[in-house]
């Protein structure tokens, strides 16, 4: 911590008033993760979790998704405009009321007060990929689907509990239109017990500390974080830049959809101008502007030093401006799976090259600003009557001043997990023929960009497989001189896919996703050899 003074508190308090709050959401992490029955959910931990204090301020998160956990003061803010109450547990995936696709179920509990059980003093949030919530193909990631009634069931804020009593018939309607209700229903019930372990330890920190302590210390960590935030972006006060970049296609049409982000700070406040950005497309790449928020705050988090807290106080130091008819300001009925996923990640790509550009219209270079990373989730959904699969897969980072950029990591928006082998083929008949790092295909430079991985998945039975790919056209960009990355592949039984695609599958058939690498950074001279690429 930078700062000896912090209002009423001193440094060492709120560093552990910070690290305590934290703990809390990573502690509600844990047991989501030990509970849940998805191998999404319980191996490669597409989840999130945060607490919030009663006025809804994110105070803490854990380290996981940040396009979840950018986005999930929004469901937090429509579940107190329902007309929340202390002791209800709310269930919510509807993008237009505090949600991003439909997969990410998400659950808030209303915190009651410990001696008072009509007062709210706070929110745990939880919320967590599921594999399957019904719509026209099996994972609830389609191909093609142009309506968002087509990629499964919409739950807007609903109480699935009211003063701890389940509200069964509720959670009944919702596993009626999903094709694998049991394996929902263990992961609602991890989600349950995530929430209450987040209520209990907020409860016990509001009896030790006492309302008022607790008000005043929650006040002084966002406020810290904010001047935090305010401070980095003062160095780079009256720059200006811009950046554009497309997406390849929607599902429904091969046609790029331009995204264009012009970046400025003034009076220490980042500001997103969106205009420039393709309309709603047809297709499902559309999202709504939580996912917007979300890469932002990513991206300005990612400007910050490493102790910086992640809370509501980063996002004070931000202002978006977004067209109404934009595909990053998804309506009603617009479809919007891949969004949350492909277009979040394209989003951060151009918010840093427009930060960027932004830094050297003043003179700024030494900004630790990376090269495009592989830019894609590589969404992968496989799946027949009675079990369905999805995972995303990481791929190769791009570089920067500070170093070669990682292999085979899940980049920008994501922070998954891979699926084990062994965890897949137990509970699939899927077997993996290969999963290696794909040698060579990171962007060269005075640093290399990181190299993506090979995933080849044989199906034992017929099934459907749906893929959402990106940067299978276009290669990631790098930056300051170095080469671009290898965009990525898809492939089944060895003869090219579309990047967006839905195809039958029979047994034996062989997938394979080469995932794109990323962007090298900076040019090699006489002076700066190229180091040897990693063996």
């Amino acid at each position: 911590m930078s700062e000896p003074n912090a209002g009423p508190f001193d440094a060492l308090e709120l560093t552990v008033f910070s690290q305590g709050v934290a703990m809390l959401a990573e502690e509600m992490g844990g047991l989501l993760e030990r509970s849940s029955i998805s191998p999404n959910i319980r191996e490669r931990r597409d989840a999130s979790c945060a607490l919030f204090d009663a006025a809804g301020r994110m105070v803490a998160q854990a380290a996981h998704i940040p396009v979840h956990l950018g986005a999930m003061p929004e469901s937090v803010a429509a579940v107190r405009a329902a007309g929340a109450h202390a002791g209800d547990l709310f269930l919510l995936n509807d993008p237009s009321h505090g949600g991003s696709h439909l997969p990410d179920l998400t659950m808030v509990e209303v915190i009651a007060h410990p001696h008072d059980a009509a007062r709210i003093i706070g929110y745990a949030a939880v919320r967590a990929h599921h594999a399957d919530v019904g719509g026209i193909s099996p994972g609830s990631m389609p191909f093609g689907a142009t309506e968002l009634y087509q990629e499964g069931i919409i739950v807007p804020p609903v109480r699935i509990e009211v003063n701890g009593v389940p509200q069964r018939d509720v959670l009944q309607l919702i596993l009626a239109n999903v094709r694998t209700p049991a394996e929902r229903e263990g992961d609602l019930r991890a989600q349950r017990a995530a929430c209450a372990a987040g209520r209990k330890g907020w409860q016990a920190l509001f009896l030790r500390l006492g309302e008022d302590t607790l008000h005043a210390a929650v006040n002084a960590l966002l406020d810290y974080t904010e001047r935090r935030v305010r401070a980095r972006l003062a160095l780079l006060d009256g720059a200006h830049g811009f950046a554009v970049d497309a997406l390849e296609g929607d599902g429904v049409s091969d046609a790029p959809i331009p995204v264009a982000i012009t970046a400025s700070i003034r009076d220490r406040t980042l500001q997103l101008d969106f205009t420039g950005t393709s309309p709603a497309v047809r297709g499902n790449v559309n999202a709504p502007p939580a996912v917007a928020r979300a890469a932002a705050v990513f991206v300005l988090r990612v400007l910050c030093d490493d102790d910086v807290p992640v809370n509501d106080g980063v996002a004070r130091a931000l202002h978006i401006v977004m067209p109404d008819d934009c595909v990053a300001n998804a309506k009603r009925p617009s479809a919007v799976a891949a969004g949350n996923v492909e277009l979040s990640q394209r989003m951060t790509d151009v918010c840093f090259a427009a930060l960027a550009n932004a830094a050297a219209s003043i003179g700024v270079h030494d900004l630790v600003i990376p090269a495009c990373g592989q830019g894609t989730m590589n969404n992968i959904t496989l799946g027949a009557p009675g079990w369905s699969f999805y995972e995303t897969l990481g791929g190769g980072q791009g570089a920067s001043l500070r170093g070669d950029g990682p292999d085979a990591v899940h980049v920008g928006m994501s922070n998954t997990r891979n699926t084990p082998v062994e965890s897949l083929e137990r509970a699939y008949p899927l077997r993996v023929v290969e999963y290696a790092v794909r040698r060579g295909s990171g962007g060269a430079g005075a640093h290399h960009g990181g190299d993506g991985v090979v995933r080849r998945y044989q199906t034992l039975v017929p099934c459907t497989a749906t893929l959402l790919t990106e940067r299978r056209r276009v290669a990631p960009p790098g930056a300051q001189g170095g080469s671009a990355g290898s965009a990525g592949r898809n492939l089944l039984n060895g003869e090219p896919l579309p990047a967006k695609t839905r195809v039958a599958m029979q047994a034996g058939d062989v997938l394979t996703l080469e995932t794109p690498g990323g962007g090298g950074w900076g040019t090699t001279t006489s002076e700066h050899q190229m180091p040897p690429r990693r063996a």
